[in-house]
């Protein structure tokens, strides 16, 4: 028996290297005991409720996220780029079409000139996001991103209804850039039909009914070029980007020679809450930053180049998307600004008329780079998540020539190009809000209890008065946004919630910290973090109800999906890698 069971690990060991990498047995989609056959299946089953408390509580460490998951994809991932290559690529998933469509839609409708106040309230909140994904991705360069932070700090199961989420973001959101980049192709060869290069299906529910073909071919290109490789990748939406870089420059330079300041009069036209109102719309032009992080695996040395490619790339975009802004309601006063097209009406309007295609083709650019980089940022969260087999390990599988996750990549690809053929703008723009948000909001939880809580070391009544005051932090944070929505225009209600804020951050301020950063880390903790949770509920609450039943809908099939199957895939492997952890002690 000795003797059999050292040839079956001798024989698993060299599996790796001798296996082609295109195959799709049972045991690569299910190789977990759970699943070995009915039998074992429903013995797992009976087993749910002792397994799902303890995943509830079960975290994973760095160590496992670093090291014993990235066995799973057999061939590691090639660390290739370099700070000079994040910066751009951040570049080129952040400055996409949203800030020359969503800018004059907004300044017309909510904001006015004070529109770059709004840029400005968005950029911060996204920076401040920006610090914790920074902190984490230095500290835990894999390739799962937030998945993996989470994993690490908020357990298992938070991290599952995250992953779902992170997957969900990325196929809505990878099938949105697709329609988009139809919606603007057409718009150039007919500013009157949007909808030219689709096909209608009248028997089919409206919102569905319109047949993208176009979508699903970008999709395709976009990914395949991502599969290629990653350093090729990279290249190419440097060049695109420093393209885009160049037309930005001269889009700020002309409308600012030939603005006028009695444009910015008056500054407030719908007030304050025209400001906001129009930041939690054009908070989207500032998503895409996360993707990058995911990059973390493939940094030649995180600690340098990732504080620098996201933080600098970060707070360079948000002060050239303040400029755009300005220079917009400079040109053309907000009443006069075109909603569908405000640049390239702008140009027009001071008698530049050949500028709106550069502009266009430039917007067009931005979507065509941000499908480029969004395709490799997807692509290795769902790697991570099936090294973690919340999906099958199958899709972890990174190929030995092009160094990239093909599985992963055509998961993700399948599925947008899908949902991209029938479903219209509007019905994915909302689920891709709240995912965002939501994942946001909890990395800075997550940073808060990484300082605060350290499993057997943190004393137990200092983990309760943490616990407290991080609930004062959302609850009061929940407050002011509840009083925003409802309309009140007393003081008195935001001056108690936010006392209740600042004393909820003031109590952790007061508390040890359990865990300094090794590398880079959050300056002003818990100040920033707090106030990252504060502006991420703040933007989820401006979303319309419609978005939270979708939300809804979307958790409960994901629930179900991790009783049946999930649950008992991570829990076997949780289990199994202690054992090992226990035999290599004892050896």
């Amino acid at each position: 028996m000795g003797a059999q069971r050292q040839q079956t690990e001798e024989e698993e060991h060299q599996s790796p290297t001798t296996r082609t990498y295109w195959r799709w047995s049972k045991q690569d989609f299910f190789p977990e005991p759970s699943f070995q056959n009915f039998t074992s299946y429903r013995s797992a089953l009976s087993q749910t409720y002792p397994r799902l408390k303890n995943c509830l509580f079960s975290r994973s460490t760095d160590a496992n996220e670093l090291i014993t998951l990235q066995k799973e994809s057999e061939k590691t991932l090639q660390k290739c780029l370099t700070w000079w290559d994040l910066i751009w690529l951040s570049f080129g998933s952040v400055v996409g079409s949203g800030i020359f469509v969503i800018t004059g839609q907004e300044a017309h409708d909510h904001a006015g000139p004070a529109i770059v106040l709004s840029y400005l309230a968005s950029g911060v909140s996204a920076l401040l996001s920006v610090f914790c994904y920074t902190e984490f991705a230095v500290e835990i360069p894999v390739a799962g991103g937030s998945f993996s932070y989470l994993r690490v700090e908020l357990g298992d199961f938070i991290a599952y209804i995250a992953a779902g989420n992170i997957l969900l973001e990325a196929v809505v959101g990878a099938a949105g850039l697709g329609r988009s980049w139809s919606s603007y192709l057409a718009s150039m060869i007919d500013a009157d039909n949007s909808d030219l290069l689709r096909f209608e299906v009248k028997s089919f529910a409206k919102g569905f009914n319109l047949l993208d073909p176009v979508a699903v071919l970008v999709l395709l290109v976009a990914n395949g070029i991502a599969m290629s490789g990653t350093r090729r990748t990279s290249w190419l939406n440097w060049v695109s980007s420093i393209v885009t870089a160049c037309v930005i420059v001269f889009v700020i330079v002309v409308g600012f020679v030939h603005g006028k300041s009695s444009n910015l009069v008056p500054f407030l036209p719908f007030g304050a809450k025209g400001v906001f109102e129009a930041a939690a719309v054009v908070y989207w032009s500032y998503t895409g930053f996360d993707m990058v992080a995911t990059m973390a695996e493939e940094t030649k040395r995180p600690a340098r180049d990732i504080p620098i490619g996201l933080v600098g790339s970060m707070s360079m975009i948000t002060v050239i998307y303040c400029l755009m802004a300005l220079a917009l309601t400079m040109m053309v006063k907000y009443t006069q600004i075109d909603v569908n097209a405000a640049y390239s009406v702008a140009f027009e309007q001071i008698g530049m008329k050949w500028a709106k295609y550069l502009v266009s083709v430039c917007a067009l650019k931005g979507m065509t780079t941000s499908l480029l980089v969004g395709s490799l940022g997807q692509a290795r969260y769902t790697t991570q998540i099936a090294r973690a087999h919340m999906i099958p390990p199958w899709f972890a599988l990174v190929h030995p020539k092009t160094g990239t996750p093909i599985y992963a990549t055509l998961l993700v690809t399948i599925l947008s190009a899908i949902i991209a053929f029938f479903s219209s703008l509007d019905v994915l723009s909302s689920v891709f809000s709240f995912s965002t948000l939501l994942i946001f909001m909890l990395v800075a939880v997550a940073l808060l209890v990484r300082r605060y809580y350290e499993k057997d070391v943190t004393p137990k009544n200092d983990l309760v008065k943490f616990l407290v005051c991080l609930f004062v932090v959302i609850a009061s944070s929940l407050g002011v946004t509840a009083i925003w929505n409802s309309n009140g225009k007393g003081w008195i209600g935001y001056v108690i919630t936010a006392v209740l804020w600042f004393l909820g951050t003031l109590g952790m301020v007061l508390l040890p910290k359990q865990r300094v950063p090794k590398l880079w880390g959050v300056p002003l903790v818990p100040w920033l973090p707090s106030l990252s949770i504060g502006m991420n509920l703040f933007l989820l609450g401006s979303l319309g109800y419609v978005a939270f039943w979708r939300f809804l809908i979307s958790s409960v099939v994901m629930l179900v999906y991790y009783v049946l199957v999930g649950l008992h895939a991570t829990y076997d492997v949780a289990h199994q890698n202690l054992e090992e952890s226990k035999l290599d002690e004892g050896l």
